[in-house]
């Protein structure tokens, strides 16, 4: 069975309701939700990280954080019970996940892989994420996923980004 085959198996099993919407097939979070017609902060953006959690001994971690945000690898690591984080090599967050990279799900399917969940992503009307697949995307409350995917919930984003725009002159103008 597949990731894809696991997640709708775990949504319908749970009777919870959700969308299921094809598209170009696309892995970046900015450009999916596009795509999909959302702000990118409903996106769920689902990363694989590894932690240090002493000498020699790692764990992987599973951070979901709103689209529009970075992971914090510093609050991901105290989180996890560890000294550091760093993103794990696309090989081993592909075969923990069983998605390809830029598809994984806000689901871990591996005991290996625990999953932390930015309490943020709570704060939106409906939340989305690729479906395992690069052309398929779900969307669902963010309370009904917190029930279904039972994540530990910590605050693993960075703050947002505020962009300071400077105006510039139109040509001809002063």
């Amino acid at each position: 069975m597949t990731t894809y085959d696991r997640v709708l198996a775990l949504l319908d099993g749970a009777g919870c309701g959700y969308r299921e919407v094809t598209h170009r097939a696309e892995g970046r979070t900015d450009l999916a939700s596009l795509l999909r017609g959302h702000p990118l902060h409903q996106s769920a953006k689902s990363i694989v990280l590894r932690v240090a959690l002493g000498r020699k001994r790692s764990a992987y971690v599973l951070t979901v954080v709103p689209g529009d945000r970075r992971v914090d690898l510093a609050a991901a690591a105290r989180t996890a019970g560890g000294a550091r984080a760093d993103f794990a090599d696309r090989e081993t967050a592909e075969r923990l996940t069983g998605c390809v990279s830029g598809a994984i799900v806000p689901f871990s399917f591996d005991p290996r892989l625990r999953l932390v969940v930015d309490p943020e992503l709570l704060e939106q009307d409906e939340i989305w994420f690729n479906a395992a697949r690069l052309d398929r995307s779900l969307a669902m409350s963010p309370r009904t996923y917190a029930e279904v995917a039972r994540p530990l919930f910590a605050a693993v984003a960075e703050p947002p980004r505020h962009t300071t725009v400077t105006p510039v002159a139109a040509p001809g103008g002063r």
